[in-house]
């Protein structure tokens, strides 16, 4: 049996509704909260703002492994709440990750829920203990402080 592996993070940033869902509901944006040092590329010619059903491919660097193929699907969204994207392609068995955004006292909470599993059974779960997990943890850390730059530091570049 596969073991399933959770993230959660949570923040609160002082904007508007309207502009978060602008910044998140764009697949654009995704490479502005990625860490430079890690090898990511869209490859779908994105559109300005998602749908259900859109599938955007990426090239991701995977330890190891080198560059491989990512397809996610976007789906099951609620405009101005929340949306999921599900691996279709890629280096995870199974990938999907719940956002959402609610409105709180002092801007916006932003909640991010990835549901995991790793493929190689337990030289899947030792990669994990290993280096994913902290890799995981390196990425939504940095997404954290970028998403906080990106909405307080030039308000005009996240709003269209």
């Amino acid at each position: 049996m596969p073991k399933i592996h959770q993230l959660y993070r949570e923040q609160v940033i002082p904007t508007k509704l309207e502009t978060a869902w602008e910044f998140i509901s764009s697949p654009r944006n995704l490479d502005k909260i990625t860490p430079d040092d890690m090898p990511f590329e869209i490859i779908t010619d994105v559109p300005d703002t998602m749908y259900n059903g859109l599938l955007i491919e990426y090239r991701v660097g995977v330890p190891f492994i080198g560059k491989q193929t990512w397809l996610t699907e976007l789906k099951h969204i609620q405009e101005h709440h929340s949306f999921v994207d599900e691996q279709r392609i890629g280096p995870y068995k199974l990938w999907y990750h719940y956002h959402e955004i609610t409105e709180v006292e002092g801007g916006i909470r932003f909640i991010d829920r990835v549901t995991y599993v790793l493929p190689f059974g337990p030289f899947g779960e030792i990669a994990h203990g290993l280096f994913v997990k902290k890799q995981l943890k390196d990425i939504f850390d940095y997404r954290k402080e970028a998403m906080l730059k990106a909405f307080t530091a030039n308000t005009s570049s996240v709003s269209r």
